[in-house]
């Protein structure tokens, strides 16, 4: 099972209050995780792959969709884009997961 953090979920449920549309969301990022696979995030977590989903979505499902589209066909390309890819990125992540 593709475990989805506490302060992910809230993050989550903060961006997408509807609770359809936040499981829908959870959806998304498992799948996501479970396509990519282990060997295709070799050194990155799935955490942080997937709340780079989330912090790009901005509460919008259409921006979360090419978000995942976008770790499908190159994740580093998406931590890139929602500010994860530097070595400060556990600093960051804090503070968007507080």
């Amino acid at each position: 099972m593709i475990e989805i953090t506490d302060r992910l979920q809230r993050r989550i449920r903060r961006d997408f209050p509807d609770a359809k549309v936040a499981e829908e969301v959870e959806s998304h990022l498992r799948l996501m995780v479970w396509k990519l696979g282990s060997d295709g995030m070799v050194g990155v977590g799935q955490e942080r792959l997937m709340a780079a989903v989330v912090i790009y979505a901005r509460g919008d499902i259409r921006q979360l969709k090419k978000a995942v589209s976008l770790a499908q066909l190159d994740w580093r390309d998406l931590l890139v884009a929602a500010y994860l890819a530097d070595e400060d990125f556990p600093q960051h992540l804090d503070q968007e997961l507080p």
